[in-house]
């Protein structure tokens, strides 16, 4: 019988979490001044998010930036 082998990890993690996050198939689309936004959902919810962009063609985060676009809208131009 043959010694025991220590086989690797099923998945290495990366020391960077920011290596995690896949980057745009079209980065010239997107704003590189941009920033995080973490938000805690039910698992209930996030499986109609994922299902509603996939019926879409899109993914979650366009959904959701378009989704906040029209909410808050860009103001800056506006008159006081």
């Amino acid at each position: 019988m043959t010694g025991r082998r220590t086989l690797p990890g099923f998945a290495a993690r990366p020391a960077d979490p920011e290596r995690w996050v896949r980057t745009p198939k079209n980065p010239a689309t997107t704003n590189r001044f941009t920033a995080r936004l973490t938000i805690d959902v039910t698992p209930t919810l996030r499986a109609r998010l994922k299902v509603a962009a996939f019926q879409r063609g899109i993914t979650v985060a366009d959904m959701l930036r378009a989704l906040l676009a029209r909410e808050f809208p860009d103001t800056s131009g506006d008159a006081p």
